[in-house]
């Protein structure tokens, strides 16, 4: 809905995290349908804390009458990165797909350097916090592994993302094998970034390219057959929102239609008869915590009714807290601060639960909390899959 929607009743406001910690932010509905009544055509952007949002998409989550909050701030925030003079690391963020395709060839040196006190100066001075360990590039990425596994007659194409395909590679086989093993034919195309980065730092033309670029291959899949399964939920976001939303890419709307968090297509299968899997004694306790990107994509917690049919596995949601990070948000110098209080508060819901480990399906959340916590990180494809018989 548009902004004149809004009722002012400041739901979205009270569910904000960035303006529980940062006071310099006025909250989603001032930023958002509050100054959207007075923002005109042809003015300049003058509202520079429009950046201080991380786009977590919580005040929309949270409108009663289904305004889009975060997408008329997320306008803002694009047209006042068009008009003013954009720093290096907004370049830098925006092309992260670039970066984890150079930095993976030579792996081992940046991984090295990135570690160093000199390494680490120059990211300061040129923005990138380093309050978090840098994240690991691999050579073997998971574009260049095997691209098709598994036999079965249902087939997905594995929208797989940048931090599986250059930081976490292992995790992106783990996933893919998964599926093979319960009778699922999985493809991995040459696939490039969905977008999201690029979209949040305000180069809405290098986000829609890269979006063109995958609805056209993946539109081939779907008309051959094949479903799209997403195991990050940033990356599911965009597909399933933005691609026929935002950036209005040709085929968006269908590669909408037929896109599933991998969770959620599992179970569909289970519903429709086509998988029966036989869950083993996992005997762990689990903090779980949901990214706030998987709340907005509104399909429930699909990892989560997974669990509950795995014996001996004690899992506990934490829904209340984002991890603060937020992809690039977070690895930008001006937001360590609020980044770290977030996600200081999410670690001590996490520590309290004295759990054997943390999970959570999102990459920025397990580099956050993980590093925050100290606790082991898992991905929730990982407990499934150990449970598998």
């Amino acid at each position: 809905m548009m902004f004149e929607h809004c009722i002012r009743c400041n739901i979205c406001t009270e569910n904000c995290p960035v303006f529980r910690v940062n006071k310099k932010f006025p909250g989603p509905k001032q930023a958002g349908p509050d100054a959207q009544r007075f923002r005109m055509d042809g003015e300049e952007s003058v509202d520079s804390w429009v950046e201080l949002c991380l786009q977590c998409k919580r005040c929309e989550v949270s409108c009663p009458y289904g305004v889009n909050v975060s997408e008329i701030i997320l306008k803002a925030q694009i047209k006042y990165r068009q008009e003013h003079k954009k720093p290096l690391t907004s370049f830098i963020f925006a092309n992260t797909y670039y970066m984890g395709l150079i930095n993976s060839q030579f792996a081992p040196l940046v991984n090295r350097v990135g570690q160093t006190g000199a390494g680490k100066t120059v990211a300061r001075a040129i923005g990138i916090s380093t309050k978090l360990p840098l994240p690991q590039y691999h050579v073997l990425t998971l574009s260049r592994s095997r691209s098709k596994v598994g036999k079965g007659e249902r087939k997905v194409v594995f929208f797989y993302g940048c931090y599986l395909n250059f930081n976490r590679p292992d995790l992106g086989r783990t996933i893919r094998d998964m599926l093979a093993r319960i009778g699922i034919e999985v493809v991995l195309p040459n696939l490039v970034c969905c977008g999201l980065p690029a979209l949040g730092n305000g180069d809405i033309d290098t986000a829609r390219r890269f979006a063109t670029k995958n609805a056209t291959i993946l539109s081939g899949y779907i008309d051959r057959g094949y479903s799209v399964v997403y195991a990050c939920t940033s990356c599911g976001l965009a597909l399933t929102r933005d691609y026929p939303g935002i950036l209005d890419v040709p085929n968006g709307k269908k590669v909408a239609e037929n896109t599933y968090n991998v969770h959620e297509y599992i179970l569909k299968l289970m519903e429709e008869g086509y998988l029966e899997p036989e869950f083993g004694q996992v005997n762990m306790k689990i903090a779980y915590h949901i990214p706030c990107h998987l709340k907005a994509i509104g399909i429930g917690y699909p990892a989560a009714r997974l669990f509950s049919m795995i014996p001996g596995l004690e899992y506990h949601v934490l829904d209340d807290n984002c991890c603060g990070l937020a992809g690039s948000y977070g690895f930008k110098t001006k937001n360590e601060e609020t980044a770290t209080e977030l996600g200081s508060i999410a670690s001590a819901s996490i520590l309290s639960l004295e759990p054997d480990a943390l999970v959570t399906d999102c990459g920025a959340c397990k580099m956050q909390l993980g590093h925050l916590t100290g606790l082991k990180t898992l991905d929730p494809a990982e407990v499934i899959s150990a449970s598998l018989k």
